[in-house]
Order: C-alpha cells, then structure tokens, then sequence
C-alpha cells in the first residue's frame, strides 16, 4: 500500500502533471486487480464464500493497520494532500466491495474504518473551528483519544497552509490522556497486526449447500456394468 516515503515530503505525492496523477492512481489500480484476480482463484475453486470473506476481511483489515500506523508514525503521511491521496483509493476500494457483493466481501469495508476516519479528519476545512465533542462523536468516533491527539498534532496542511485543531481541542485531549496514564492499554496508539483468520468447523458447515441427486439418472454405460449396480438399489 503506498505512504509517502520517509525520504519524500507528502506535498511531493501531488506534483503538478498527467503523469504524476497517473501514476498515483496505479498503486491503488494494482490492488484493485490484485483482489480481482484473488476473488477470481476463489471463485474458480469453489472456495465456500465464508472462506473468502475471512480472507478479503484479514486484507482489508491489514490495509487499515498499515495505513493507519504510517499515518500516526510518519509526520509526512499527516498532511492535507496525502489524505486527498489515500480517500481516493479508498473510494476504490469501496466501490470494489460493492462490485464483489456481500457475499465475497462481507464485512471487509467496515476493517478500514480507522482509516477512513482519519482521513476524513485529514481532508475537512476549518479544524481549528471544530470541537472536541464533534471530533469524538461525529468524525472519528472510533479513534482513541492518543490516536486523536496524535493526529491532531502532526498534522500539517500543503496545500492551503490551514491550521490544525484549536489550543483548547488539545487541552482537552491532554486532559484525558493523563487520566488514562495509568492504563497501559489506552496509552498505546497504535494498531495492532492480527494476521490470524479466525472460523469455526461449523462455519464451514453452515457454508456446504447439500445437493439432491434422487433425480438424476445414471448413464447408461454404467447402469451395465456390474460394478455400478449400486446406481439402480
């Protein structure tokens, strides 16, 4: 998944140009086809759909922790232009989940939540005008509030040189990180990695259509020899 290099400045993810616009549009196109080809395999094989929908989760839910670190860890994914960046890949993603139906993608679209609202934080205008109650109720509800603040406070704008939230967003915010020091879960603000794809035997139980075959007549061939006379009992 792209992120601006460490090396490169988010401003440079938006150079001025067709081919620099082209060429930002074929990260995400090459994962579009990725998943294409993948749901194509599964298909193809007749994989059970609640096996598939396991693994287009697991992806999509990877998508979200890589994405959404970078962001927190990497001042230079912070930025107005990159968050312009990655809601338009996200975009194609969800236009994908809808291409591969509920039934393939299942609830892969919800497994990048953090993301999109972050990134919906990233692209707004007028931060310094919203308040902390609309930031943890209506933008990003379910982003902690170390996640909020370090977001918050990395942010820079590229492109139109706008600010970030207000000085009394972050006091508060401040406020409630010290009364949660003594909780080492809620002081970490980053995701964590589960590569696991977790089902049960029932599942795919549930999952195997059975199949009437009392209608259907042997061939011929077989109903003559010997060793088929099983076919006729």
């Amino acid at each position: 998944m792209h992120q601006a290099p460490r090396t490169m400045k988010a401003s440079m993810l938006r150079i001025s140009g067709r081919s620099s616009g082209q060429t930002q549009s074929n990260h995400w196109q090459k994962i579009i086809e990725n998943l294409d080809i993948l749901l194509k395999i599964l298909q193809d094989n007749h994989v059970p759909p609640v096996l598939a929908q396991k693994i287009f989760t697991q992806i999509f839910s990877y998508i979200n922790v890589q994405l959404f670190n970078s962001l927190l860890l990497r001042r230079e994914c912070c930025s107005f232009s990159n968050g312009e960046y990655v809601k338009a890949g996200l975009a194609e993603l969800e236009l994908w989940c809808a291409k591969a139906t509920s039934e393939y993608a299942a609830s892969s679209w919800d497994e990048i939540r953090h993301i999109r609202q972050a990134v919906g934080f990233l692209v707004i205008f007028q931060k310094f005008r919203i308040s902390y109650d609309e930031i943890v109720h209506d933008l990003c509800p379910i982003l902690s509030v170390q996640q909020l603040y370090r977001i918050c406070t990395q942010y820079w704008d590229d492109k139109y040189n706008t600010q970030s939230v207000s000085s009394d967003v972050l006091s508060n915010m401040r406020v409630l990180m010290t009364e949660d020091s003594n909780n080492a879960e809620s002081s970490s603000f980053l995701l964590d990695d589960n590569s696991s794809i977790p089902f049960s035997v029932e599942d795919i139980t549930n999952a195997i259509q059975e199949k009437d075959f009392s209608d259907v007549k042997p061939a011929e061939e077989l109903l003559e020899n010997p060793a088929f006379q099983f076919l006729q009992d």
